[in-house]
């Protein structure tokens, strides 16, 4: 399936104690672990979005369900769906639980903030993010049944993910494989918990300059090991499948150690 895509276990208790992780050190923020989140109850009636909804500032969802009609109830993997929510340079959405259909969840046209947003079924993707030389977080929430990709990183600069939950997904974080316009990006990931199926965490591209760093992850019901954490590729311009390049730690592309990732 090609990369150019603008695109339970239930997990107990409330969200836990607040750590200072990588992403934290990076953008000043102080996140919280996702090790033991709750898959939320949503409030209110559930809002049918029929039209891709704009946010600029910060928008409050209150913990309502939205759910994709029309245009944008389709329910599959076309990469020509409109997101529900389009996130302008420096917009916050927070408080929100996407419903099904979900189309291709959240864009963000340059830097934005992603806080306890939640897609109980990812559709094309649950976000992606554009733009050149900017920072993109995600705060805690949690994303499940995804088929391709959970994250897509399309544009250049940071993407900082903490206290995050991920459950049944192929790749829970990409970076675009084959975008007609390349950059290099650094993505963090931290205080999270991955659980199986799922197939890779993070996939980046080394010839870009690429890193993905992993810190405080949780892998639930992967006794054998199959989730690869770091996936390492060859990304081209040119819309082609990417070559593999091998994976696992290295100091320079896959940072992280044994002692970052906990198997339950």
């Amino acid at each position: 399936m090609a990369e150019q895509r603008t695109r339970y276990r239930a997990m107990a208790g409330a969200l836990g104690a607040v750590a200072l992780t990588a992403g934290a050190i990076t953008t000043g923020l102080t996140l919280p672990t996702a090790s033991a989140a709750t898959w939320p109850t949503p409030s209110g009636t559930p809002q049918a979005v029929s039209k891709t909804i704009s946010v600029s500032g910060t928008t409050d969802g209150g913990m309502k369900r939205y759910y994709g009609s029309g245009d944008l109830g389709s329910d599959n993997q076309d990469e020509d769906q409109g997101p529900l929510f389009e996130l302008k340079d420096g917009a916050t959405l927070k408080n929100v639980i996407l419903g099904a259909p979900a189309a291709d969840g959240v864009h963000c046209e340059g830097s934005c903030t992603l806080q306890n947003v939640w897609w109980e079924d990812v559709g094309e993707d649950a976000a992606t993010f554009r733009g050149t030389g900017k920072t993109f977080n995600v705060i805690g929430g949690g994303a499940r049944k995804a088929a391709d990709k959970i994250f897509q990183f399309n544009g250049g600069g940071t993407l900082n993910i903490s206290g995050f939950a991920g459950q049944d997904f192929s790749t829970f974080v990409r970076s675009c494989g084959n975008c007609s316009s390349q950059y290099k990006r650094t993505i963090n990931v931290s205080n999270s918990e991955i659980t199986a199926p799922g197939k890779v965490i993070g996939g980046i591209n080394t010839n870009y300059g690429d890193s993905l760093t992993l810190r405080g992850i949780t892998i639930v019901g992967d006794s054998s090991k199959k989730i690869v954490p770091c996936q390492k590729y060859i990304g081209n311009n040119t819309g082609a499948e990417p070559s593999k390049n091998g994976s696992g730690p290295d100091g320079t592309y896959c940072k992280y150690s044994s002692s970052d990732i906990t198997y339950k």
